[in-house]
């Protein structure tokens, strides 16, 4: 068997957006996660609306212009 082929199994951090770190053993020592069992409404049993910076704001002004324009075009074959 080869020596030194493996990866230094060592004792490492895992850290969620929420604060929750879970000690365990990887190849790296830190790993930043988005979400964990301490936070996930599956887990939890409380369902919560992130809306970070108006994503869903920013979605549907998209939406109402591109339909805006779809209307603007088919109206425009309409006069042809």
């Amino acid at each position: 068997m080869k020596a030194d082929t493996h990866p230094k199994y060592l004792e490492s951090e895992i850290r969620c957006a929420c604060g929750n770190v879970i000690k365990t053993r990887s190849i790296k020592p830190t790993v930043i996660i988005g979400i964990c069992n301490a936070c996930h409404p599956f887990y939890t049993g409380t369902q919560k609306f992130v809306d970070t910076a108006g994503r869903v704001d920013k979605f549907q002004q998209r939406m109402a212009k591109t339909a805006a324009a779809q209307a603007a075009a088919a109206t425009k074959k309409k006069k042809k």
